[in-house]
């Protein structure tokens, strides 16, 4: 499965992004895909996760109630809304699709997109 991000950017603090990622797979949909990403000097973590028909999802505790994931099966993409951004949400966001129907584990990802940059600052 090919991966492709987009949609960060600036934003002030308690603005919005909405991220998009699309999947090469049209056919074959029945994957996990995640949203991972990698602040300045941090590891990289996971910040979504959402099965191969969005009906299971994940959050970090960190982003519960600010962000939403989801998938249109159609179009091949998986979308993150990303409301009331705070400035250490900023960091470069990567989306990633594991074999397996759903993981919240990093190591079962296989497959990256490349990183798109979300700075969020005054």
């Amino acid at each position: 499965v090919q991966l492709q991000a987009s949609g960060g950017g600036l934003v002030q603090p308690g603005g919005s992004l909405r991220l998009s990622c699309v999947t090469s797979e049209r056919t074959n949909k029945w994957f996990g895909v995640g949203w991972f990403r990698r602040a300045p000097g941090k590891d990289r973590e996971l910040v979504s996760a959402t099965d191969w028909n969005g009906g299971r999802t994940y959050y970090d505790d960190s982003v519960k109630g600010r962000f939403a994931i989801s998938r249109d099966l159609s179009e091949g993409t998986v979308h993150l809304q990303m409301n009331s951004l705070k400035p250490e949400d900023t960091a470069v966001y990567y989306c990633a699709a594991t074999r397996r129907l759903y993981s919240e584990l990093e190591k079962e990802y296989n497959s990256w997109g490349q990183g798109t940059q979300v700075t969020v600052s005054s």
